[in-house]
């Protein structure tokens, strides 16, 4: 979210640039805070277009998609006319689609559009194998910030369902730890189930689901602080592992 907005003032940028994200959640809460980092609301400069939900306008300079609709965008226009850089984020996942956005962008960029900018970006990418590819391009790293990590193993129960496994281990981390705390569960009746058993136990506290199936407006509750300053537990699957980042989450139970 810091390296769009950047490339905004550069000489070469006076076109748009696509920002390519693996999924629909981490594509709208990009959009929005990068918006948030200018003082604008989403739409303006920075808009987003996802399979069921779009915000743009002519002013829009930044445009986050995700990678299947940028892959229609550039078959159905290979020019890319009108955008100065494409970036590609958690490139690391090694999608279909991102890989052969990639490819595309760099037929684009070798035969038809020598300005064309791409980069690609990730936490835990092979930085030298992506620089190889892209021609030698130089690689930038950030080292970023390093906390304290304890890992506790709080052993296996076979016998029971994960739903109720899990609002177990949520209830012990409630009671041992402070901060929000992100469960992982591996599908949507997990999450309501699991959110079931810990409703009745802690009926004050904000047990929030977040999954692709859940609205847009319930998606930013999740990815974002209670305004209340209540204590939240979260109930996600694999679409919080990459991609987002939850404010205020100190605990983390998978």
């Amino acid at each position: 979210t810091a390296v769009a907005p950047a490339l905004l003032t550069s000489d070469w940028c006076d076109g748009q640039i696509i920002l390519t994200s693996p999924r629909r959640v981490a594509a709208r809460a990009a959009a929005e805070r990068m918006a948030e980092l200018l003082g604008e609301p989403v739409g303006q400069r920075v808009g987003y277009i996802t399979r069921l939900d779009t915000k743009k306008s002519e002013k829009t300079r930044i445009l986050v998609v995700t990678e299947a609709i940028f892959v229609n965008q550039i078959l159905s226009d290979q020019e890319l006319n009108g955008v100065s850089a494409v970036l590609f984020d958690e490139a690391h996942e090694r999608s279909l689609d991102c890989d052969l956005g990639l490819a595309l962008a760099r037929e684009t960029q070798s035969v038809l559009r020598d300005d064309l900018r791409i980069g690609v970006m990730s936490a835990t990418i092979d930085g030298e194998k992506f620089a190889a590819i892209m021609g030698h391009a130089p690689v930038i790293e950030s080292e970023g910030k390093a906390f304290p990590l304890d890992i506790r193993w709080l052993g296996s129960a076979p016998d029971l369902r994960i739903e109720d496994t899990m609002a177990k281990a949520v209830m012990t981390a409630w009671r041992e730890q402070d901060g929000d705390i992100l469960a992982f569960l591996p599908g949507v009746r997990e999450i309501e189930r699991c959110r079931e058993r810990l409703v009745e136990r802690l009926s004050d506290t904000p047990v929030l689901p977040l999954h692709g199936q859940v609205q847009p407006a319930d998606q930013r509750k999740a990815i974002r602080s209670d305004p209340d300053g209540k204590r939240r537990i979260v109930l996600a699957t694999s679409i919080a592992e990459t991609s987002l980042t939850l404010e205020g989450v100190s605990v983390v139970v998978d």
